[in-house]
């Protein structure tokens, strides 16, 4: 019997809808919402008020995009955390009422375990290749980084995490102080392809185990600014490209570093990168690398599948259906699930 699930995203500022049928990806449709760039991040109302004025047209469009109807639609997968709270309530209530509607099952989704099963989902057009259990995931996003062993489709267990500040996050506030806008990961990234990724050293933080930290690097590029600036007002004008492009190789390299001694103690060969970090470009040529240097396995998910989107939370949602694992209708979201 096919299984078609409903997918609904709204855990931050974009709103996705997507439908997997028997984990093929027949639509994947977002709404962005611009109103945040001028305001330096994510204003939390701004977002959930954006969130209710597109849900509708957004799973709309993804239904029609898909070429089925509301009645074909076995299951309504939803984010439940973590994420701003206001904006999961909406996309919560969206899924609850929906499924009422139709007498259909609703199924919670981890926002983070989704990204990780983003790289599960098949395409109608072309084959896939997809990790084999058990494999290594970095998971790198604007507010988490961790790396875990994933054994099944949903058994996954996070053997290192950032102590601090994410990955992502360290990107984001080192860009803001080089007056760059936001988002500004990807203006990064952009900047470092001109630039010498070895023409400013950074502090690298030693932590224990395979956990990770980015608080002091921030701190160590703070620093280093404030004293260049006060020696020349146009010191990050002049040297923008290499500022950027050594942030990015000191960041990559502190996640790459951790990766290489977790496979080597699990004795893994088969790594596999997710989350909003993984569109970077430095940090994906950084796993293909890997292939040759190390002569692993690379698993990278499509750049439509990087940053938030529904596709994962529906393929979550389909491996959950498969099993019954069904969400209650007094179910909440959870900020910090």
């Amino acid at each position: 019997m096919s299984i078609t699930i409903l997918g609904i995203e709204s855990s931050c500022d974009d709103t996705a809808a997507a439908i997997i049928k028997d984990g093929v990806i027949l639509s994947n449709s977002i709404a962005n919402q611009d109103v945040h760039r001028s305001f330096g991040g994510v204003v939390p109302e701004l977002a959930s008020r954006a969130h209710q004025q597109n849900i509708i047209p957004v799973v709309d469009h993804a239904i029609k995009k898909a070429g089925i109807t509301r009645d074909e639609i076995d299951g309504v997968a939803f984010t439940r955390g973590p994420g701003l709270l206001g904006s999961l309530m909406v996309g919560t209530s969206f899924a609850k009422g929906f499924a009422l509607a139709r007498n259909i099952p609703i199924i919670e989704v981890n926002h983070l375990q989704a990204h990780v099963i983003s790289l599960f989902i098949d395409m109608p057009d072309k084959e896939v290749k997809h990790p084999p259990f058990p494999f290594l995931c970095l998971l790198v996003s604007g507010g988490h980084t961790q790396l875990m062993k994933i054994t099944g489709p949903l058994e996954m267990e996070v053997i290192g995490k950032t102590i601090d500040d994410a990955a992502g996050e360290a990107f984001d506030k080192c860009a803001k102080v080089m007056g760059l806008p936001y988002p500004g990961g990807p203006h990064v990234d952009k900047l470092a392809h001109q630039g010498n990724p070895e023409r400013f050293n950074f502090a690298k933080p030693k932590v224990e185990g395979l956990d990770y930290s980015f608080s002091g690097l921030k701190t160590s590029f703070l620093y280093f600014l404030r004293d260049e600036l006060k020696k020349d007002k146009q010191f990050i004008d002049k040297n923008l490209n290499d500022l950027c492009a050594s942030l990015q190789h000191t960041i990559i390299n502190i996640l790459m570093e951790k990766l290489i001694i977790a496979a080597r103690g699990e004795g893994i060969r088969h790594v596999a990168l997710a989350g909003g970090v993984s569109a970077n470009s430095g940090l994906r040529e950084a796993f293909e690398d890997l292939k040759i240097s190390r002569d692993w396995e690379v698993y990278i998910p499509a750049f439509s599948f990087s940053t938030d989107n529904a596709a994962m939370i529906a393929m979550t949602g389909y491996f959950k259906y498969m099993r019954k694992e069904f969400a209650s209708q007094d179910i909440a979201p959870a900020a910090r699930l």
